[in-house]
């Protein structure tokens, strides 16, 4: 014989259930004939871990080493492919590609604080140092 349920009224409660079904969606009283309760574990609830918020970031400046000192700069996006003068040697320059980049910094998009990151972690996925939200650094365009 085929315990599994046909469909109908549940024999505890009264309540219509679909057929198939195992226990009763209303009063969980077991409906297949050829189960007992002892042979059906019911699973514990494990909640999913809340997924964080992951916001891009892209670099408003870098911070770069003068190529006549050697001193580190730190130049806004705003210039770049433009000459630019050393504020310690007064040496110009031109920030672009051929420079030593050092460094980024951009704005947290979570909490606005000032984060400088190395750009060898360009286009990975950070933890902001201020608020721990969870950003993905992206690279500016060359």
């Amino acid at each position: 014989m085929n315990g599994a349920w046909p469909g109908g009224p549940c024999p505890q409660c009264g309540d219509d259930m679909p057929p198939k079904v195992v226990h009763c969606r209303t009063c969980r009283a077991l409906l297949n004939s050829e189960l007992t309760e002892d042979s059906i574990e019911i699973p514990t609830f494990v909640p999913l871990p809340e997924l964080a918020v992951i916001a891009a970031a892209s670099p408003k400046g870098h911070y770069v080493i003068c190529p006549g000192c050697k001193e580190e700069l730190r130049i806004h996006s705003k210039y770049k492919g433009a000459k630019v003068q050393c504020k310690h040697c007064n040496q110009p320059f031109a920030y672009d590609n051929t420079v030593g980049i050092k460094a980024a910094y951009m704005p947290c998009p979570h909490c606005k604080e000032e984060i400088r990151a190395g750009m060898k972690y360009m286009g990975y996925k950070v933890v902001c140092k201020h608020c721990s939200g969870h950003i993905q650094l992206v690279a500016d365009p060359q």
